[in-house]
């Protein structure tokens, strides 16, 4: 198996960001190759990054037909990395919240781990910039229910800059993983502890956006409450 590893970042109106978060993922290691998941993006997001990939043989692009998610973005670019020679695969947010420059650090975190959580709030220590305190307030707390209701190790379980071996993503039955919002990031990491696989948090600087919008919406929310208690019941149920 190649050293290969794959960035999958989801697009929705990020072009004021695109071309710069490829280019700073691609410096940040040879490795490195980058798939953007454009879900046919009004801003013409999508034709930005399809030019980019005629420049350079590291950058692939996904066109999905309109929003339909954050979860079923990476697990669409889960599985076209499955059918590819990438031992590592990435989630990394489009906005520059994720510092492209630490993922040589989730590299070399996943040679002693099966999958690498980027953490803002581990062992307690909250590393989180430019956040209002109540968004902040409730991220903390959301992660503390979820570690109570799940009893996964995490202390960021909602975290999405993580880094997966490809045997853990080839374990997992991506088709029956149901979540879609920031419950995506619970239901990966559920399923991937259940299965015997060992994670690892380092400490990452989590800044808020300087472009765009946040996606956020009561919506996501409340499937991120949801999702802990189902994710148990289906475990007692065998499902999982």
């Amino acid at each position: 198996m190649s050293e290969k590893a794959l960035v999958i970042t989801p697009t929705y109106n990020e072009k004021e960001n695109a071309i710069a978060i490829i280019t700073a993922a691609l410096a940040a290691d040879p490795r490195i190759e980058v798939l953007i998941v454009d879900d046919n993006s009004p801003d013409g997001t999508g034709d930005i990054v399809e030019e980019e990939t005629k420049r350079n043989p590291r950058v692939h692009l996904m066109r999905r037909p309109g929003k339909m998610g954050l979860g079923t973005a990476y697990r669409d670019g889960f599985m076209w990395a499955l059918e590819r020679d990438y031992e590592y695969v990435f989630e990394m947010d489009a906005d520059f919240s994720h510092d492209p420059a630490q993922l040589p650090i989730h590299l070399e975190a996943a040679q002693t781990a099966d999958f690498v959580i980027g953490s803002r709030y581990l062992d307690a220590n909250v590393t989180v910039v430019n956040w209002p305190m109540r968004r902040l307030l409730l991220s903390y707390c959301a992660n503390l229910y979820v570690r109570i209701i799940t009893r996964m190790p995490l202390w960021d379980a909602t975290g999405g800059f993580k880094c997966f071996h490809r045997r853990v993503l080839a374990a997992i039955d991506l088709k029956d993983v149901r979540s879609n919002g920031y419950a995506f990031q619970i239901e990966m990491s559920y399923r991937a502890i259940r299965k015997g696989f060992k994670p690892k948090e380092i400490s990452i600087v989590f800044s808020d956006r300087t472009h765009g919008v946040s996606k956020m919406n009561k919506g996501i929310i409340t499937e991120a409450f949801l999702t802990p208690w189902m994710l148990r019941l289906r475990a007692l149920l065998g499902q999982i």
